[in-house]
């Protein structure tokens, strides 16, 4: 049966076309004899392997065929009506970059490039990063006449703009010239390396096509679920099957313990966990695989990019079963104590120290609130507050396994900001025996204890899992990674985490090696953002500016990130009342819904509930029809209004945020109640919170400000 190797379209097909494109390459895989098909030849063409395939009367598909190995490959280049099919198979060319040795389509009379422009006064930005052009031809392998514009590229915009038009390594080359990296240091990251040819021409191709930097634009498609897949999805499903070069190798590398990959928002971290998800599974068919995060809505959305990349991997239904377990870390830690039925008492009591055989209740929100309330505690108002009491109890007491007054006196209490003697340290334990026992009375657990819990079954009757995937690592608890590394023994691939201390937006500061879970060195960094055009980028950085943000292991978190795609600067714009800022939000939408723009790509986001209820009933008021999402998964036809946390991992073409800089009364006073520390670490998640809204935007945003 022959292969199929996919690419990066240069074209675009509406639906119906896909539909047919997608028959003939089902049958191009089958039986590349099959009657139908016609393959052909192209008399006098610059490349004799191109043919041309029969998709209907009207298109035709272009690609290359390569014999080796005992079988044929086809390399798609793309669908087009029958006389521009013919022309461009007329001319293209499939070779061997001899420089890098990745495979390269070319135009035998190459298409026009936009007229290199006259040198300026101003020396262009290559020029400036000291680049020159034999960095560029003769060691990087870029083409001649792309090396000659981006050399007299401007600034890092027009190098942007450049690399979008060249789908592959040859765009993600260009990306990276844009930055101080060393041409060696864009080598090696591409894993670039000049051939040593074998006289054999179409083995040398198969060999470059299976490069790490090549299948960032080539594909090699395995069977025919899989192929359908490509075609439907498109450019929306092209993260599913082509990597960056870093992507792929994190996702099939092997480690000897955890390992912790860390990147902006829109680097791909997600994407490496599903693909790495989906690898161990493969190699490991009866292995317990745990993908976990922060939200249930999270969990869903690597649910279902699981599913997307590969219906064929197995989800598990429940813990402890052989496949990919998807779900979210307070569900994953319910489900441990479910599992555990009346045996989970002893844990509970080696945690809160009382028994309780089935706590299986939650306690509700706001119960902080209701003891501090119901006492008599002469505390300051900076640490008798709901704040400070939560993350005493998560950050100190729940991990410490903390039972009574007299242990709470001895145990130390690293980077809590507020020192407390001994009769404030009584004075709090009053406070957290209260809690605990109005929690005990009514049998529920909140989710730092429930984690606790789970950790301290786990930790004494063993793990549950072969490998466990974490995604949004920066947002859980102490607890949260006592469980998780309760879950799987210490060993090869035992954790992966994923992490962005930038998009801290829930929990406090953690560092990993308190709760047993070592990195040592294992540690590595993304910096290529696809999700958020540069000018979105720049301005999602410089909200954080200034902010002391610190990664899982301690350390100030690195920034430097820089886009694959350029597009309009952010518009901001400043308005003076609650009826000007409705009115705002309308007139920046409306022509984006008159320019063709799908209701469901474009996201409105705000602080809280109240404020999205208010923005959708004045949307529709002024006939922008809206809807609020909440918990359910996003439909389509209306515009989308929803909170800052609940878009979290989702993305939008076009994006508004709302009360940018804004603060109520409310939560004005609810700061000036805190200590130092904690509204210092309040204020770095709000900044946190509107760098994550900021980089929900693809291609547009649109910043309203209210004085």
């Amino acid at each position: 049966m022959p292969t199929i190797i996919m690419t990066k379209w240069p074209v675009k097909i509406d639906g119906s076309v896909k539909a047919k494109a997608m028959t003939f390459l089902q049958k191009l895989s089958a039986d590349d004899t099959t009657a139908g098909l016609h393959l052909e030849p192209i008399a006098g063409a610059a490349d004799s392997r191109v043919r041309t395939g029969r998709v209907d009367q009207f298109w035709r598909a272009v690609m290359f065929r390569l014999d080796g190995a005992g079988e044929s490959h086809y390399v798609i280049h793309g669908v087009w009506p029958h006389d521009d099919a013919i022309a461009i198979a007329a001319r293209v060319r499939l070779k061997v970059n001899p420089i890098n040795g990745l495979p390269q389509i070319e135009q035998a009379e190459p298409a026009a490039h936009p007229a290199v422009p006259p040198p300026s006064r101003a020396k262009p930005l290559l020029g400036r990063l000291g680049r020159t052009r034999d960095d560029l031809v003769d060691r990087l392998g870029v083409p001649a006449d792309i090396a000659d514009l981006a050399l007299a590229a401007p600034d890092e915009d027009a190098i942007l703009d450049l690399a979008q038009q060249h789908d592959g390594w040859l765009g993600m080359l260009l990306v990276d010239l844009a930055t101080p990296d060393s041409i060696d240091t864009i080598a090696e990251r591409l894993q670039l390396a000049a051939p040593e040819p074998t006289g054999d021409e179409d083995a040398d191709l198969l060999r470059s096509l299976k490069q790490p930097a090549a299948q960032a634009q080539f594909a090699f498609i395995d069977g025919q679920e899989e192929l359908r897949r490509v075609i439907e999805k498109g450019d929306f499903g092209s993260w599913r099957v082509f990597l960056h070069p870093e992507q792929r190798r994190y996702a099939v590398r092997r480690y000897k313990g955890p390992f912790r990959l860390s990147g902006g928002a829109g680097t791909g971290k997600t994407v490496v966990l599903i693909h790495r998800a989906r690898v161990l599974a493969r190699e490991q068919q009866d292995a317990r695989i745990v993908l976990t995060t922060f939200t249930t809505n999270l969990a869903d959305a690597l649910r279902d990019g699981l599913a997307q990349l590969d219906p064929t991997v197995p989800q598990a239904s429940a813990l402890n079963q052989p496949g990919v377990y998807v779900t979210g870390v307070d569900a994953l830690a319910a489900a441990v104590i479910r599992a555990a039925g009346t045996g989970i008492a002893d844990a509970v009591q080696a945690v809160l120290g009382d028994a309780r055989s089935t706590p299986t209740g939650r306690t509700p929100n706001g119960r902080w609130r209701e003891v501090i309330e119901a006492s008599s505690s002469k505390l300051p108002t900076e640490i008798a507050n709901e704040t400070f009491l939560s993350a005493e109890y998560a950050l100190v007491v729940l991990p410490n396994r903390v039972k009574n007054e007299n242990e709470y006196r001895r145990i130390r209490r690293p980077s809590r900001g507020v020192a407390l003697d001994r009769a404030k340290r009584d004075s709090v334990w009053a406070l957290i025996a209260a809690y605990r026992a109005q929690c005990r009375i009514e049998g529920t657990l909140d989710f730092a204890e429930a984690a606790a819990v789970a950790a301290a079954h786990l930790a004494a009757t063993g793990g549950q899992a072969d490998h466990v995937l974490v995604d949004e690592g920066q947002d859980l608890s102490p607890t949260h990674w006592q469980m998780l590394r309760a879950l799987v023994a210490e060993g090869e691939d035992d954790l992966f985490i994923a992490e962005d201390s930038h998009q801290r937006i829930y929990g406090n500061r953690t560092v990993l090696g308190r709760y047993g879970i070592k990195i040592v060195g294992r540690s590595q960094r993304l910096t290529l953002n696809y999700r958020t055009t540069a000018q979105n980028l720049r301005y999602a950085m410089a909200v954080l500016d200034g902010g002391d943000y610190v990664d899982l292991e301690e350390q100030a978190e690195a920034t430097g990130y820089r886009s694959a795609r350029s597009g309009p600067t952010p518009a901001v714009e400043t308005v003076e009342s609650l009826v000007s800022e409705l009115d705002t939000i309308a007139d920046r939408i409306r022509p984006w819904l008159d320019h063709g723009a799908a209701p469901e790509t474009i996201a409105v986001l705000v602080h809280d509930k109240f404020q999205r209820e208010r923005v959708v009933n004045a949307l529709n008021e002024r006939g922008v029809q809206a809807r609020a999402v909440d918990r359910e998964r996003p439909a389509e036809g209306r515009v989308l209004v929803m909170t800052m946390h609940r878009a979290k991992g989702m993305e939008f073409a076009k994006v508004v945020l709302a009360d940018v800089g804004f603060q109520s009364a409310a939560e004005k006073a609810r700061l000036d109640d805190l200590d130092d520390n904690e509204r210092h670490d309040a204020e770095l998640r709000a900044r946190s919170l509107v760098y994550v809204a900021a980089t929900r935007a693809r291609d547009e945003l649109v910043v309203v400000q209210r004085r």
